[in-house]
């Protein structure tokens, strides 16, 4: 008897899949089916459509014409291919399987029998009260608790009413915990809210994740990491505009700075109470060299309040990153004011102020949350628990997947990535004093490799905001060998006057290469 898995193995599942490497030269087929599992996750099967992975997916142009353009077909029929050669060799003994159906594009999660091969019994189905209609932007947060709850079926009572008393207690108990947990979901629902957990009376809940892409009038964007973008519609005032499908100058997925809100104008957003980072995404693709309105430094200048308190003061964006370029400001100890909204105002003073996203996620009072990052294209769950973000910092150089087998490393699959080249970090970090920590494994030179090579094949520099701190850096001479994990620590960086720590690989000899690197805020 089939059964159906829980979402905890759904995303462990996908997550084996990627990591598996049989996407390493096949990235559109990643983006597609991190794309369809993500809208699934999110409750949201009813908006995977050809159009929607065209275009949110695999960054064809609003106008995508699904009649001249087969593109998603042909992904999708490889992506199918590909997935049933994965489950007829590596991932033949999974518990849970992907499947994409033949004409559908929406994922299934299948698993043949329970564990030790017992079948699902009967279900007892408890169903949640009935209750008013949600409007469609909740929907998605809350769709978890609009399916039935199933449990296994009761056996049939041996000693008459006594255990027909306790089965109806232990049904009357189920449903006040279902009803617990809608209360517990309502409230973020009305956010797009995903990620972090809380317990609260024993219920796993989300907690609050908001994404805001200043300018999309409505649905949803997912970006090339896979997290969901909603619209913008706790701001008023001023216009929203669009600048087309440019490319953004530093950019790991351009959409994001594609569409803003200009003028003067404020965005209310509900928050549970709590502290929580804010991240501000910024492009200026209206002033500047090669823009339309010409112009430089000085072209657009505004302020930024939350809450009423400045936290950016007189901002020029071109002045920060240059024209046609991301720009990401981060603040933490972020949090509501007392009628449990963020208060954002954005106030010009030369032209109207812009921004193009804004992005809120749980904090910790005092200290940025240590920033992880793997050198891959997807996130990485580590032996620990802790999450590693994809590879979106980074500028210059190119991923390659490493199978070689890595020595002396608590967590050898935390270093199957690389990106190798002329390489440049930018950590948007609020002021304070951080750690920065380095992972290498030497796999490309030594004996018995490809290169050939050994001592001194690689070599290069390592800056912090252009200030070398470490000169002549050798993997294979730290690590004492090929092969081999090894770290590099750094205490007491600060952020420069833009709010950035850059931290540069410079070459000197051959390329350099790094496998992951981690942030961690010591201000306190």
């Amino acid at each position: 008897m089939q059964s159906s898995p829980d979402i905890g193995q759904e995303k462990r599942e996908l997550q084996a899949v990627l990591d598996s490497g049989i996407f390493n030269r096949a990235p559109n087929l990643a983006h597609v089916l991190t794309y369809v599992c993500t809208q699934y996750f999110q409750g949201s099967a009813e908006q995977i459509k050809e159009y929607n992975i065209a275009v949110e997916a695999l960054g064809r142009p609003p106008h995508f014409d699904q009649k001249r353009d087969s593109i998603v077909r042909v992904e999708a029929h490889r992506l199918r291919k590909r997935l049933r050669e994965y489950y007829e060799a590596e991932g033949a003994g999974h518990p849970v399987r992907i499947e994409i159906p033949p004409g559908q594009y929406a994922p299934k999660f299948l698993r043949q029998d329970w564990p030790n091969g017992i079948t699902a019994p009967p279900a007892l189905v408890v169903e949640e009260p009935a209750s008013p209609p949600v409007p469609a932007s909740e929907t998605q947060a809350i769709a978890p608790l609009m399916n039935p709850v199933q449990l296994p079926a009761l056996a049939p009572p041996a000693e008459g009413r006594a255990l027909n008393r306790y089965g109806t207690f232990l049904a009357v108990a189920v449903v006040a915990v279902c009803t617990t947990a809608a209360i517990v979901w309502r409230f973020p629902a009305r956010t797009t809210a995903r990620g972090f957990t809380t317990t609260v009376a024993g219920v796993v809940a989300n907690a609050t994740e908001v994404r805001i892409l200043a300018g999309l009038g409505n649905g949803t964007y997912t970006d090339r990491f896979g997290r969901v973008w909603g619209s913008d519609r706790y701001c008023s005032g001023g216009n929203v505009f669009e600048s087309g499908g440019r490319p953004i100058i530093g950019a790991r997925d351009s959409r994001l700075y594609q569409t803003r809100r200009e003028g003067a104008f404020s965005c209310d957003i509900p928050l549970p109470p709590g502290s929580y980072e804010m991240r501000l995404y910024f492009a200026e693709t209206l002033y500047g060299e090669n823009n339309v309105a010409g112009g430089g430094e000085t072209s657009r200048i505004f302020t930024v309040l939350a809450n009423g308190n400045e936290i950016l003061h007189e901002f020029d964006i071109i002045g920060e990153v240059g024209a046609s370029a991301a720009d990401m400001r981060a603040f933490k100890d972020i949090s509501p004011a007392a009628d449990g909204k963020l208060h954002l105002k954005f106030e010009p003073k030369t032209n109207p102020a812009i921004v193009n996203g804004i992005e809120i996620t749980p904090g910790t009072p005092g200290l940025l949350r240590p920033i992880r990052m793997v050198s891959r294209d997807h996130p990485y769950t580590d032996r620990r628990g802790r999450v590693w973000e994809s590879d979106h910092y980074s500028r210059g150089g190119q991923l390659v997947q490493r199978t070689e087998p890595v020595a002396n490393a608590d967590d050898p699959d935390l270093l199957r990535g690389e990106r190798y080249g002329n390489l440049r970090y930018v950590f948007p970090v609020p002021s304070g004093r951080y750690a920065i920590t380095l992972y290498f494994v030497e796999a490309w030179f030594g004996p018995g490799k490809f290169a050939g090579g050994g001592l001194g094949s690689r070599l290069f520099d390592i800056l912090c905001n252009g200030v070398a701190i470490r000169r002549g850096f050798d993997i294979f001479k730290e690590a004492r060998g090929s092969d081999r994990a090894v770290t590099f620590t750094t205490h007491g960086l600060e952020p420069d006057a833009q709010g950035k720590i850059t931290i540069s690989l410079s070459p000197l000899r051959n390329y350099a290469s790094l496998n992951a690197i981690e942030v961690v805020d010591e201000s306190k």
